[in-house]
């Protein structure tokens, strides 16, 4: 009899023993005329067989018919049992336990659901905990420590605390923003430098798409360590080729990325130095580390493979008792602590100069600037001139802190950096976008050589 521990991350499920990894595939599931495959081998042919494969399955999990008249006869949750079953029989003996590390897009019902399926296929389960958690193995001293993973539909950040162990303090999932859409725009991009250097496109035919996506995983590993990537794609007895700029990738990456650092500045407050966290399978996206270092600061720390599975079996408490099983949110460290270097800039993304409002540049000149609905005579003000629900007298306050420009929130109701509301402060960057009330009043950073303004 033994433990298991698996990470049920739709991207690349993991489930290990005490020693090794004894299974890695994606939540996939491929409807055949008469069976049903789930896994690797459905992924295999996600591109040629796409009206037949379903990927959601994993982060909406759910009891009811899924749309596709296809699969109407299905759920996700028929899905989710069928590889969960799947899963077990290929790596379970018999009399062993699991303990599972729940990632942040899975709600509470969707863990009830899962237990109740993991129940309905005789799986006993002894232990839940939150996935971020069971990655952080040590207190990141000096730090803020924030953990970052890709799915397969979203991409996660949870912000941590260290109060004698490691502990959820908020999470935020990213929808719509996960590894398929990074697939999709590297797919396009590759494309079309096949079509601009050998007249082939490798879009044309649902066999060399399948031949592209088998062969992204190789080109992603290469593009993080060479300036190009050679490409090979054959067809019809004919090899075609090229070669792509790993800037060209990072580029194509960069709506994905980019949403990942506006939602990541909001969690982190001015004076806090990040400990950004990466999975393994976030540091594999080429250019993610290095645009996450650049743009919020602190240090970036990259995990190996399958360190929540990994991290949970080395420090899981089977929940034992007849209350039932209960995600846990926090867990003791069992490895050494790293002390993070404090950082005097959070992030290179270029200091502004004005605030802009309508068209008016107001200079940020080192005197702070206060945002409200009521003018103050011994502070300087920006006097927005309109009525707004949701926005305060004293607002929030743009100031100079440490050699960086800062927004602090005094209201009541919030302020929003990038549309995204901030945990108290946040440092802005040219470019950054402040909102306040609702709708709201938008207020851009901006940088200028010309040091005039209000």
């Amino acid at each position: 009899m033994a433990m298991l521990a698996a990470h049920f991350n739709d991207a690349g499920i993991i489930v290990v023993d005490d020693e090794k990894i004894l299974y890695r595939e994606p939540g996939f599931a491929l409807l055949e005329d008469d069976h049903l495959i789930t896994g690797a081998e459905a992924y295999a042919n996600a591109s040629m067989k796409p009206l037949r494969i379903q990927n959601h399955y994993w982060s909406d999990l759910r009891t009811e018919s899924l749309p596709d008249r296809r699969f109407h006869h299905l759920s996700a949750a028929d899905l989710v049992s069928r590889q969960l079953e799947q899963i077990w029989q290929c790596v379970a003996k018999e009399g062993d336990q699991l303990a599972i590390a729940v990632p942040a897009y899975m709600s509470n019902e969707n863990i009830g659901l899962l237990l109740g399926i993991a129940t309905e296929l005789n799986i006993p389960v002894i232990a839940m905990c939150d996935a971020a958690v069971c990655a952080t193995r040590r207190h990141y001293e000096h730090a803020v420590p924030v953990h970052i993973d890709l799915s397969l539909h979203s991409s996660s950040l949870t912000r941590l605390m260290q109060e004698g162990q490691v502990q959820v303090d908020h999470s935020v999932v990213i929808e719509d923003n996960g590894l398929l859409l990074l697939y999709e725009n590297w797919l396009k991009a590759i494309a079309e430098i096949f079509i601009q250097q050998s007249r082939f496109d490798p879009l044309h035919t649902a066999e060399t798409e399948q031949a592209l996506q088998d062969k992204m995983p190789d080109w992603l590993t290469m593009a993080s360590s060479a300036s190009s990537v050679q490409l090979e794609v054959e067809y019809d007895g004919v090899t075609h080729q090229a070669e792509i700029e790993s800037l060209g990738l990072i580029a194509a990456a960069a709506p994905v990325y980019q949403s990942i650092v506006s939602n990541l500045r909001a969690l982190i407050k001015a004076e806090e130095t990040p400990a950004l966290q990466l999975s393994d399978r976030a540091a594999r996206m080429p250019g993610l580390a290095d645009t996450l270092r650049t743009r919020a600061g602190g240090e970036v720390f990259l995990l190996e493979s399958g360190a929540t599975a990994r991290g949970l079996i080395k420090r899981c408490k089977p929940q034992l008792g007849s209350g039932g099983l209960t995600l846990s949110r926090h867990m003791a460290w069992d490895q050494s602590p790293v002390c993070v270097s404090n950082s005097e800039a959070a992030g290179e993304g270029g200091l502004p100069t004005h605030l802009l409002f309508g068209h008016h540049a107001y200079s940020l000149n080192g005197d702070p600037l206060v945002l409200g609905s009521q003018v103050s005579d011994d502070e300087r003000w920006l006097d927005l001139q309109q009525k707004m629900p949701g926005m305060s007298r004293r607002h929030c306050v743009v100031s100079l802190d440490n050699g960086q420009f800062v927004v602090t929130d005094y209201s009541r109701y919030g302020t929003y950096l990038n549309g995204h509301r901030i945990d108290g402060s946040a440092v802005l960057q040219t470019g950054d976008v402040i909102r306040i009330g609702t709708p709201g009043f938008e207020l851009r950073l901006i940088s200028t050589e010309d040091v005039s303004g209000s």
